[in-house]
């Protein structure tokens, strides 16, 4: 094993890492520890042809997994590399912050570079069809109608799944309009559309509750539960599951109908700017790559 690698362990532990990431670096570490003791090389004779022997073999086929087991012609992406080098450069790290002997500096360690990958967005039929799903494959016709307006919502505002199912009543007043608050308590306003506020007033016609929650769950016989609200995990599995039913192949998600929002938004009005504000992205670069955009597009939009 590495040189105090329990206490590397334990100061995470002490930092409030989870449990599941103190294994992954306990794990990825473990690694290169074995990769050593193959080799027979002292882990203070480590330095930067060590490194680049190890990061090498990482990217080889040939390399074995933290159990011993060998990899075969499964090969690491260039992101799962990056993980097990940082874990790497955190441990380097701990041990000069700690006083300890450390063989060579942590930025000796070099992060491969990772391909930039845009995420596929359905056709804007397809988005169309996922968003009137709920009508004709929900049994319920409340649960059809609340979940209808969800995705409404979601679609024609381009807000986080956190921040729609956190809404609350009181925030939409009819108008077009409603202010939210997003990351770090951040405030902007978002903007219905009037298909989304056609069938969020429907919705709420429904409602014979005083629950504050915009969107609520219903418990038997669709008595509303007024402790608690709709969960994301929830609408991430009717997402999924409506997808499935209508055969899109393209992987969709809420996030899928945020980005789509932004992106058909953005071939409407060719200008990502106002875009930007209304996904709450703290910079142009930002909404630009999240959009699913031609590159010529995006780079001309940058130099704007």
């Amino acid at each position: 094993m590495l040189p105090h690698v329990g206490d590397f362990l334990l100061d995470l532990e002490s930092s409030n890492y989870s449990p599941e990431t103190i294994y992954n670096y306990e794990r990825d570490l473990s690694v290169f520890s074995d990769f050593l003791e193959a080799r027979r090389i002292k882990f203070n004779e480590t330095d930067r042809r060590v490194i680049a022997r190890y990061e090498a073999y990482l990217a080889s086929p040939d390399r074995k997994t933290a159990s011993q087991e060998l990899q075969g012609i499964k090969q690491l992406d260039s992101r799962s590399m990056n993980r097990m080098l940082s874990a790497l450069r955190a441990y380097l790290h701990y041990l000069i912050d700690t006083d300890r002997f450390c063989p060579l500096l942590p930025e000796a360690v070099k992060l491969t570079r990772t391909g930039t990958k845009h995420p596929q967005v359905a056709e804007l039929n397809d988005l169309l069809r996922l968003l009137e799903a709920p009508s004709f494959l929900e049994s319920d016709p409340n649960i059809a109608l609340r979940n209808r307006a969800m995705l409404e919502t979601l679609f024609a505002t381009g807000m986080r799944i956190s921040e729609l199912c956190s809404l609350q009543r009181n925030q939409f007043d009819g108008s077009r309009g409603i202010l939210i608050s997003g990351k770090a308590g951040k405030q902007r306003f978002v903007y219905m559309t009037s298909k989304a506020m056609h069938y969020l007033s429907l919705y709420l016609r429904t409602r014979r509750d005083d629950c504050p929650a915009l969107f609520i769950p219903y418990a038997g016989r669709n008595v509303a539960n007024p402790r608690k609200v709709i969960s994301t995990n929830y609408l991430q599995e009717r997402i999924k599951r409506y997808r499935e039913k209508l055969k899109i192949n393209i992987r969709t998600s809420a996030e899928s109908l945020r980005r789509g929002f932004a992106t058909y938004l953005i071939e409407e009005a060719a200008n990502p700017a106002p875009v930007r504000i209304l996904v709450s992205h703290k910079t142009l670069r930002n909404a630009v790559r999240y959009v699913h955009w031609p590159e010529e597009q995006r780079d001309e939009s940058l130099k704007e």
